[in-house]
């Protein structure tokens, strides 16, 4: 694998191009410091109005090579920085323009940059490797004034535009679309002992968080998944030692928006395979080129993070790339991981244009990988869209008939999400939910590197599939609980025995990680706990006889040590009866919570501000970032402390944050 090579330079993700426009091409580098010129590693650079850029390496150092000559504007970037554009940028051709760029540290930047007038020499000297992105917020920049403009055209009252740099969320040109989340409720034990659901290890709502924040905008609440918020990140959980493809790990310790109550964390963690040894892969791109994907964070993003794909192939893979607009078509067969430059040239090649039939492609796109089926190998449908479909087969319904029908075939589907303003967010989730595949949201560059590179073998290549956890609490030790998220993800108790049910699939190195807030027994609670009605024919629950135990799982009596019982069901990726492994929790487990569970409640108390939930109780955004600053751990690719600067930007945009210090 490419992974230490690309890790920082994503030297894979260079634009194609010609010959010809490469001898009329130079440079731009430098480095991207603050103030005090102290690096500010992973800044994105962006060259404005065009496709090329660059994202910092630890020095603060970006490098952008084969920019055709001209004069341009030079935007860098970073959360809690506000941006700077240094203008009069000449890059002449074999030459490379030194441009060193300063940030200035701002917690909520809305509108207003920084603009500096190029002075650094050039340097009679180039390179052949490059840091190719796209910056998401400023690429939008100029369609998001051409929008506010026409809707201040529009109006009839000829009232002011809005600040054209703050989209808001329901401008008539915004059809972005979120499923409805109802939080699940506190929930007596008396009443149902038993919480199940299903696995789920997309990651997309965390990216999209971060993409409206980043704008200087809270996220609409239905956009927010607390699960997903926190499975987004990797932690230490021990890998399985056993021949069971996945292990159970479980923490308990005092919820930090609710002293009183306790918050359990159950981590499922999938085994790691050596990608070298996987095998062979039958993979179809299924490329959205329709009219709504011409903008520079939509289709130009989409095949850069392709290319990263490519550049990870063997030559026993194979990729066939199907695209669709009004039409669905084959654009490139078949053809073997070994021919990377003709698989790269059909991705270059791509235009958008057009409506978008998507249920058309879905049916072109699995003919085509049931059609090239490699037994025993890792066959994927890799659909990458804003999810607009608007011809034939589009709404959710038809599509998740559409897919469930389809996945009989063996062919598992990754869902990919690009750009804003028309994501369908709603859509991409259950295409993926309902393909046995997950869903991610590619938001920059540095995004698809981590889908296609740090953790490509979970992306593509699942270890367990329709994996159920079903969790039953002692009424002894806790009288009430409640699931942080999970909401599309439930199941009814029955369903978890039932192999016919469809669940959540883990790929290799994958982790769940799921907590519950409880309520201990003897605490007077200060939530309303769900019950039913009393009955008339039924004695109290904790007085009916014991039932025979369905998964021949040992009885204990209720008042011993034991909190909670978790149980998880999965099948092998070809299997069709389900294995079941199981793991106590003690009421005494809670001691010491780890650095992993510290950020974890971090990110939990997060999404709870961010949701407005009204179980959020004491949670305030200082706490969230004193926690997870205090809870970093090795960090090795910065992404708790991407999250730390995310919360410190949520600063100002309506979130809670009390006179404490937040540790500036």
């Amino acid at each position: 694998m490419l992974y230490s090579y690309v890790r920082f330079a994503l030297v894979a993700a260079t634009l194609a191009i010609p010959a010809a426009l490469a001898r009329d091409t130079g440079t731009i580098a430098g480095h991207v410091r603050d103030k005090a010129g102290h690096p500010v590693a992973k800044a994105q650079v962006l060259v404005v109005g065009t496709a090329y850029g660059a994202v910092a390496d630890d020095s603060g150092y970006y490098f952008i090579a084969r920019v055709p000559t001209g004069t341009y504007t030079l935007r860098a970037q970073f959360i809690g920085y506000a941006p700077t554009e240094v203008t009069g940028v000449v890059v002449t051709a074999g030459a490379t323009r030194t441009i060193d760029v300063p940030l200035t540290p701002s917690a909520v930047v809305i509108g207003g940059v920084n603009v500096v007038a190029a002075a650094n020499p050039i340097v009679p000297r180039d390179e052949v490797t490059s840091t190719s992105s796209l910056n998401m917020a400023a690429a939008g920049d100029v369609r998001r004034q051409v929008a506010m403009q026409r809707a201040y055209e529009q109006s009839p009252s000829g009232a002011p535009a809005p600040n054209p740099n703050y989209r808001h969320r329901h401008d008539p040109w915004n059809t972005e679309s979120y499923n409805v989340i109802d939080e699940n409720p506190f929930i007596a034990v008396s009443a149902h002992p038993l919480s199940t659901f299903s696995s789920d290890v997309d990651r997309a709502s965390y990216a999209n968080v971060r993409r409206f924040i980043s704008e200087g905008q809270l996220p609409p609440k239905d956009a927010v998944r607390i699960e997903e918020l926190v499975n987004y990140f990797p932690y230490a959980y021990a890998e399985p030692r056993g021949d069971d493809p996945v292990a159970i790990h479980t923490e308990v310790a005092p919820a930090p928006w609710n002293q009183r109550h306790q918050l359990v964390r159950i981590g499922i963690q999938a085994k790691r395979i050596d990608l070298e040894n996987t095998p062979a892969s039958n993979l179809t791109f299924l490329i959205d080129v329709s009219g709504s994907m011409d903008e520079p964070d939509k289709l130009p993003l989409l095949k850069q993070a392709f290319h990263l794909l490519v550049r990870q192939l063997r030559a026993k893979d194979r990729v066939a790339i199907v695209v669709y607009a009004g039409n669905a078509g084959l654009v490139l067969p078949s053809t073997p991981g070994s021919e990377k430059g003709k698989i790269d040239e059909a991705i270059d090649n791509l235009e958008a244009g057009g409506s978008t039939a998507g249920g058309a492609g879905i049916k072109r796109a699995y003919q085509e990988a049931v059609a090239n089926f490699i037994p025993g190998g890792n066959n994927r449908v890799l659909l990458a869209t804003d999810g607009d479909f608007n011809v034939g087969v589009s709404s959710d319904a038809e599509m998740v008939r559409l897919i469930e029908e389809e996945r009989k075939t063996g062919v598992f589907l990754t869902t990919l999400g690009f750009g804003q303003d028309n994501l369908k967010d709603s859509k991409m989730e259950e295409m993926a939910d309902h393909g046995n595949g997950q869903y991610n949201y590619i938001d920059n560059i540095m995004e698809a590197q981590k889908v296609f590179i740090s953790e490509l073998g979970g992306t593509l290549y699942t270890v367990a599939k329709d994996v159920k956890i079903q969790v039953e609490f002692n009424p002894a030790h806790v009288q009430g609980y409640r699931l942080l998220g999970y909401e599309d993800r439930l199941l009814r108790d029955e369903d978890f025995k039932n192999d016919k049910k469809d669940a959540g699939d883990m790929g290799s190195g994958h982790s769940v990680t799921a907590l519950y807030e409880v309520i201990p027994a003897g605490v007077t609670p200060d939530v309303d706990l769900l019950t039913p009605d009393s009955l008339r024919y039924q004695a109290p629950p904790l007085d009916r006889p014991q039932r025979r135990p369905v998964d021949d799982v040992e009885r204990v009596p209720a008042p011993g040590q034991e909190l909670l019982f978790v149980k998880v069901r999965y099948k092998t990726p070809t299997g069709s009866s389900s294995k079941l492994i199981t793991h106590p929790v003690l009421a005494s487990d809670g001691e010491s919570p780890s650095v992993d569970f510290r950020f974890q409640t971090a990110v939990v108390e997060f999404g709870l501000l961010l949701r407005q939930s009204q179980y959020k109780g004491d949670a305030n955004l200082a706490d969230v970032i004193v926690t997870a600053r205090g809870a970093l751990g090795a960090d090795p690719d910065g992404y708790r402390s991407e999250f730390v600067r995310l919360a410190q930007a949520a600063r100002g945009l309506g979130l809670p944050l009390d006179e404490r210090d937040d540790g500036r």
